[in-house]
């Protein structure tokens, strides 16, 4: 160590305060990186398993289909409510719903019928279910709609 002269204690005390706030800089950074990976890794962890359940859609479609057609034997249904409980568990809602408002950024429309009585576009019948994980859309409703005359007396909405 190069000591030429012994410090004050005006000057100990700045080189705490410089050492002292070096040390808290490095702490908030640190604790900021700690919150960014942990962030990132949820992040990862959401899309692996959204990318997961979207696989999995077309055999929840595969039973829908075998219901909608004839009766589930014991073995099948046992297996179809143990896939849609475990699908559950991992955050995945279905929705789409007869008589729910059209809605372009949750549903597809496949037909669209007019009606003189509707006030707004609804939607009239649930071809394919959508599917969401939280807040993230997985695949929107296929549906029919049933809405009121375009024209140039009623303004498209």
């Amino acid at each position: 160590m190069n000591r030429t002269r012994p410090r004050t204690q005006e000057e100990l005390e700045r080189l705490l305060e410089e050492r002292t706030a070096d040390l808290q800089r490095v702490k908030a950074e640190y604790d900021n990186y700690r919150k960014r990976v942990r962030r990132d890794r949820l992040a990862v962890r959401q899309i692996a398993a959204a990318n997961v359940l979207r696989a999995l859609l077309p055999v929840l479609d595969a039973v829908d289909r075998t219901r909608k057609y004839e009766p589930l034997t014991p073995g099948l249904k046992d297996i179809a409510e143990t896939l849609e409980t475990q699908l559950g568990s991992l955050g995945l809602e279905s929705f789409g719903e007869e008589g729910e408002p059209f809605d372009p950024t949750r549903h597809e429309a496949a037909r669209h019928h007019v009606s003189p009585d509707a006030a707004d576009l609804t939607c009239t019948e649930i071809l394919r279910p959508g599917y969401r994980v939280g807040d993230r859309l997985l695949r929107p409703a296929f549906v029919e709609v049933t809405g009121p005359v375009v024209g140039p007396g009623n303004p498209e909405r």
